[in-house]
């Protein structure tokens, strides 16, 4: 197995005894790399000596006069709000920590650019040496948002959401895709290759064009991938053994606890748990329900012990699925919490 998505700062951490993700300089420094951030040929002076400083030294205390000292004000803006990223960082002993953290309180206090990258980092940690090429693709859905076609045939198909965008605009050729359209020239139809159990070795020369399809539909292979996922995911953050199975329905007169995967199905379960109407066209979003169980009861909370918890994922209007794997993180009924 190659070393997968090696550009989203994975690398640059170290891990304690603990398996636990410890920041560093490094990681630090990858973010003031980045375009938002790097300087510019018509950055001013400050800017250059702040970026320089920071390079440096990335855990150096910025006083308000030197940001204010930058000419640019989306300069100015973006040091603004990756150093209140980097002091919640720094604030908590590991990665791990401090994601928590950002889903805790008032809400989310940084741009969702950092808490997508900060779960990516997380899902290649917890997938380990040992992830299946299935399970890593199933996992970009943990970070990034997937776009959902549910065909003649019963299929339901996710892709990714910003890929199926920029087809759409320019049939993926960038600008010169821009001036073919412009100029009323047909485009190529782009197919994004499905990645199944037969050829799912494929995705490991493509790992960051996140260029794939997959099938979402009980009985395949992608979707008990998911599963694994999520299990190795909650078993990383909460030391405690699930497993999870796909459902084709609820039926079950002691109901007793459910997580949804997403805001549209937090909703929608939230709704059929208190026996409220939900239309036909909300039912139609929701895509996959689950069943969590704990592996040993008494993780669970003594009053809900040996009760299944159920799981769902669901399509908003625009046919976008947005996993927030943070929910299971919050919301499951540990013996603890």
């Amino acid at each position: 197995m190659p070393d997968f998505w090696p550009t989203c700062g994975y690398r640059f951490l170290s891990v304690n005894g603990e398996n636990r993700l410890v920041i560093t300089d490094d990681f630090l420094r990858m973010y003031l790399l980045r375009p938002e951030l790097a300087p510019i040929p018509e950055s001013c002076d400050n800017e250059l000596r702040l970026h320089d400083a920071l390079l440096a030294d990335p855990r150096r205390k910025v006083p308000a006069r030197e940001i204010d000292a930058v000419a640019d004000a989306d300069a100015r803006d973006n040091l603004r709000i990756w150093l209140r990223f980097r002091d919640r960082l720094l604030a908590a002993d590991t990665l791990e920590a401090a994601y928590a953290r950002l889903f805790q309180g008032s809400g989310v206090d940084v741009a969702p650019l950092f808490v997508h990258q900060l779960t990516q980092v997380l899902c290649r940690h917890v997938l380990g040496a040992a992830a299946s090429p299935l399970e890593a693709r199933m996992a970009e859905c943990l970070f990034r948002a997937q776009r959902i076609s549910v065909l003649e045939d019963g299929a339901v198909m996710a892709a990714d959401d910003e890929i199926v965008e920029r087809f759409a605009l320019d049939g993926g050729f960038g600008s010169i895709g821009e001036l073919l359209k412009e100029q009323r020239t047909p485009l190529r139809t782009v197919d994004l290759d499905v990645v199944d159990r037969d050829n799912a070795d494929s995705y490991w020369t493509r790992d960051e064009r996140f260029d794939t399809a997959v099938s979402l539909n009980r009985g395949q292979p992608a979707l008990d991938a998911l599963c694994r996922v999520l299990e190795r995911w909650v078993a990383h953050f909460h030391s405690v053994q699930v497993t999870i199975k796909p459902q084709q329905a609820i039926d079950d007169n002691k109901w007793v606890w459910h997580v949804g995967l997403d805001a549209e199905a937090s909703s929608i379960l939230n709704d059929l748990y208190n026996e409220a109407e939900v239309d036909e066209a909300r039912a139609q979003r929701l895509l996959c329900l689950f069943q969590l169980d704990f592996v040993n009861p008494d993780d669970m909370r003594a009053q809900l012990r040996g009760r299944p918890v159920y799981l769902a994922m669901a399509m908003d209007d625009g046919n976008r699925l947005r996993l927030k794997p943070q929910n299971l993180l919050l919301n499951l009924p540990l013996a603890r919490v």
